[in-house]
């Protein structure tokens, strides 16, 4: 069987949702997966962008990451996402991106990729778990299959315990708080395990 193609698709404004996407594309290369990581078109102004010095560091940094297209969508046996909270919702960025996808949807482009979602936020309780399950709403209207964390490792306890995806808070000074990179990679492993399952039923 060949290997499971993996896109994980980040948005990211000062870094963090890009840094568990490259921990995700580490966990998904140890378990055998073809991976591509890609970024949501930044949208915002240049003007907001140059007033945040660690915004206007990260476009900078992440220059060479290509930019998500609808061909990776239909490429991909499976998708990551990676982006943060924007009160209690996803960023416009990310949802001006899924609106592009009704294409896809129509022809059933979307149908069986196995999706999963890993997000941020400045403290426990500033949406993780809603910004999580906004993009699972559009997934599901995919015909995507869903591959949720759970509590399916104790390694998810340490970094917070939440069951519907990796999530991580950041304090002002844009570190991360809890130690989520073994979950990030159980997530990653549970979602190229998943996949390998579909992929092997499909052929």
């Amino acid at each position: 069987m060949t290997s499971v193609k993996l896109a994980v698709i980040y948005y990211s404004s000062t870094g963090t949702n890009y840094q568990l996407a490259k921990w995700a594309e580490d966990g998904a290369k140890e378990n055998g997966a073809e991976v591509k990581v890609l970024k949501v078109p930044e949208t915002a102004p240049q003007e907001a962008i140059d007033s945040n010095p660690a915004w206007k560091a990260n476009i900078e940094a992440t220059k060479d990451v290509p930019e998500v297209t609808l061909d990776d969508l239909e490429w991909a046996d499976a998708i990551i996402f990676s982006v943060p909270t924007r009160f209690g919702n996803m960023p416009g960025q990310v949802k001006n991106f899924l609106d592009s996808t009704g294409g896809l949807w129509f022809k059933g482009k979307l149908v069986n990729k196995v999706v999963s979602a890993m997000t941020s936020a400045q403290n426990p309780h500033g949406g993780q778990e809603m910004t999580t399950l906004s993009l699972y709403t559009t997934m599901y209207h995919w015909g995507a299959i869903v591959v949720a964390p759970g509590y399916t490792d104790p390694v998810l306890y340490a970094a917070g315990g939440n069951p519907y995806g990796t999530s991580v808070s950041v304090d002002q000074d844009g570190k991360m708080v809890e130690d989520v990179q073994g979950a990030v990679k159980h997530q990653t492993k549970r979602t190229v395990t998943v996949a390998k399952w579909v992929k092997k039923g499909n052929q």
